[in-house]
């Protein structure tokens, strides 16, 4: 049916969702939480790698800097672990559940973090970065999908975008603890940053245990009783809801078409329904996967995890810099406060734009500090100027990319391949991100490619790359239910998703009386507490 087509008689396809409440806006809200140890963990190892104390207890007495490959190492192995933990959380998402599977990933985090705190060499500080790595993977890649099913359309991209949110705060949690102890001339300088992580997991996996799994699991599983359940309280509203039964029955209805039309069976073929389809089809599954991966690859290309990973160190190799914790620290904080703004524009400006203009902005930005690099990089008043633009550059990030990838990829997909598709995604934005903390010491360090500042003329034509990538390929999202997502992928190109509006639902019409008056057989109410069973 055509965009532009009216709606079949007796179908609303506005009232697919119960109004937001701030109950059910607040049990939304604290999933973000998990950006929190998920930021921390990145910022923390950029200050611990430059403290002497971390320095001598690696290299010996007399040692100045750690060598660009345990710098690459110690960096990049959690990002491996991730990358793993990320693939592995797709399965347990559609086997334990959402909200099981990131609270099993705060464990996982939690041992590798002790193993991290006694650490006092390079092998033990390593392999609890692998593990933490997988406990990481499983809660980044599921945290957005958990966020992505329980938010109600309206507030959906602001509340991912809250995501982002906490992992800014995370980032700025870190560098104040490194920039508190940076100067103690004992283990406690780098213990404390790093055992501090395990206070963020427990209070995830605390908050967690108390909130409702996500109620498209229980569709999934065929557990509609439960699915009704959750997702009244969900919305803050009763069980005889006829706002429940209509997002219940759209729910249903969208997962049975779409199963319909890829049936899944065994576990390889369940990951084979990933890759179903033309990738010149921009509703097919390969395409959506192709998408989300390559989205979150072009985040990475963005070069955040640069400044993030490696600001302390960079700002050090400057030579002008009295403090490069203090500069660290700002650059963080620029970030914090720059990410809240999503929350308005991601509803009201929309995904593609944001993505688009954000390139843009990221790309001016870096050419600048690329230049001012290149001709003058021992002027301090340049060097002023080149810390100014990587704020610039690191505000329209955190307002653009930073949020927008992760709302994105939790949009894109259809339920019976959406823990499969976000977990696919989440483990390419480990993989380059893995990549990237490999290599970056080798082009920038003095021993190495001394590249020092010039390495943006890289990160600025890769963001090139992302604007041309957002412009042809992003769709716009906002203000759709999950289930509108995929009509509008069917229907329309990337570049015409934003003209697109919702005219008919997977519950309405014909084939739509059917479907609701059979699950209405299947989810009834039963009992005065009004209590439902399958």
């Amino acid at each position: 049916m055509p965009g532009g087509a009216a709606p079949p008689v007796g179908v609303d396809t506005l009232r697919v969702e119960a109004p937001v409440t701030m109950k059910a806006y607040l049990m939304c809200v604290f999933a973000a939480f998990g950006g929190i140890f998920f930021g921390y963990d990145s910022g923390y190892i950029a200050g611990v790698m430059g403290m002497d104390f971390f320095i001598k207890t690696m290299e010996g007495p007399g040692a100045l800097v750690l060598p660009a490959w345990k710098k690459s190492l110690i960096t990049s192995i959690l990002s491996a672990g991730t990358f793993f933990g990320s693939l592995a959380a797709g399965d347990l998402a559609d086997w334990i559940g959402r909200k099981f599977t990131v609270i099993l990933g705060c464990m996982v985090f939690i041992v590798g973090v002790v193993l991290q705190t006694a650490s006092a060499s390079l092998g033990l500080i390593v392999a609890g970065r692998l593990i933490a790595g997988f406990g990481v993977g499983f809660v980044s890649a599921i945290i957005i999908l958990y966020m992505s099913e329980i938010a109600p359309r309206k507030v959906r991209g602001a509340i991912v975008s809250g995501y982002q949110f906490c992992i800014c705060i995370g980032l700025l949690l870190a560098s104040c603890v490194n920039y508190a102890t940076q100067d103690r001339d004992d283990s406690a300088s780098y213990r404390v940053p790093i055992g501090l992580q395990m206070a963020w997991a427990l209070i995830l996996a605390g908050g967690l245990a108390l909130l409702p799994e996500s109620p498209r699991f229980f569709v999934r599983k065929g557990q509609l009783d439960k699915a009704r359940v959750t997702l009244a309280r969900l919305r803050d509203q009763p069980l005889d809801s006829e706002y429940i039964r209509d997002e219940l029955a759209e729910i249903i209805a969208n997962h049975e078409y779409e199963t319909s039309i890829a049936p899944v069976g065994g576990y390889w073929s369940a990951w084979m329904v990933c890759f179903q389809g033309s990738i010149f089809n921009s509703s097919s599954n390969l395409r959506r996967t192709v998408l989300g991966t390559s989205l979150q690859m072009m985040q990475q290309w963005t070069g955040c995890n640069f400044v993030f990973y490696f600001g302390t160190t960079f700002f050090q190799q400057l030579g002008t810099i009295s403090n490069p914790f203090l500069i660290s620290l700002i650059t963080t904080l620029v970030n914090v406060c720059s990410t809240p703004i999503s929350f308005w524009s991601m509803e009201r400006v929309g995904r593609r734009p944001l993505l688009i203009w954000g390139a843009l902005g990221m790309v001016i930005c870096q050419y600048i500090v690329a230049i001012i690099g290149t001709v003058k990089p021992d002027d301090d008043n340049c060097v002023k100027a080149m810390i100014a633009f990587i704020c610039i550059y690191i505000f329209f990030f955190a307002t653009t990319w930073g949020p927008g990838a992760w709302v994105v990829i939790g949009e894109v997909f259809p339920l019976p391949m959406r823990a499969k598709g976000v977990a696919l995604s989440t483990a390419s934005n480990w993989l380059w991100n893995c990549i990237i903390a490999v290599i970056t010491p080798y082009m920038v360090d003095s021993d190495k490619g001394n590249l020092g500042a010039k390495v943006f003329w890289i990160w600025g034509s890769l963001c090139c790359c992302c604007f041309l990538y957002a412009f042809l390929l992003v769709p716009e999202t906002k203000g759709l239910t999950l289930e509108q997502v995929d009509q509008m992928l069917n229907e329309t190109t990337p570049r015409t998703s934003a003209r697109w509006v919702p005219h008919s639902t997977y519950a309405g019409g014909e084939k739509a009386e059917k479907s609701v008056q059979h699950h209405e057989e299947k989810v009834t109410p039963s009992g005065s507490d009004g209590e439902s069973q399958v």
